[in-house]
């Protein structure tokens, strides 16, 4: 039984879209590369051949993988979200207590998450620190470089 994962209209669309570039652009590639690979010769002692063949199983188990998430996907209309929390799609300021440092972060699943946009895994330390906190509280955060503290300065929607 696979968990459910919330996302965002946004990012259940680029999902989709990956999903159809796998299936439509990904599995050509695939192909072609195994039809040049077997033209080269005996298949028993082709290493280009093999090397293809590895390929596009790797590509079909990242389909496979994809078609899961987004079945089991729930898009969250954020405007009927409580903003009183941190939850799941909720924007959050924090500011690191030691050093007196904002940041700001989308709180996402774990498909959609991307440390580069700003979005962090709902089951990441961090994101499961701050789920349920409310604007003042302090989460306390075990990460790699020891335990932090972070205050919520702010929860919103966008």
């Amino acid at each position: 039984m696979s968990k459910i994962s919330y996302m965002t209209p946004s990012g259940f669309e680029k999902l989709k879209k990956e999903l159809d570039d796998l299936k439509t652009n990904g599995r050509q590639k695939a192909a072609k590369a195994i039809a040049e690979a077997r033209e080269k010769g005996d298949l028993s002692e082709n290493a280009e051949y093999d090397a293809a063949k590895d390929a596009q199983g790797m590509l079909e188990m990242k389909i496979n993988q994809l078609e899961k998430s987004l079945a089991n996907a729930r898009v969250l209309d954020t405007a009927q979200m409580d903003n009183s929390v941190v939850t799941i799609l909720s924007t959050v300021t924090i500011k690191n207590l030691k050093i007196g440092k904002s940041l700001t972060y989308q709180i996402v699943s774990e498909a959609e998450a991307n440390l580069k946009e700003k979005k962090i895994s709902s089951t990441s330390p961090i994101g499961q620190g701050l789920m349920g906190k409310a604007v003042g509280e302090i989460a306390k955060i075990k990460t790699p470089a020891g335990e932090m503290d972070f205050e919520v300065v702010s929860i919103e929607f966008i």
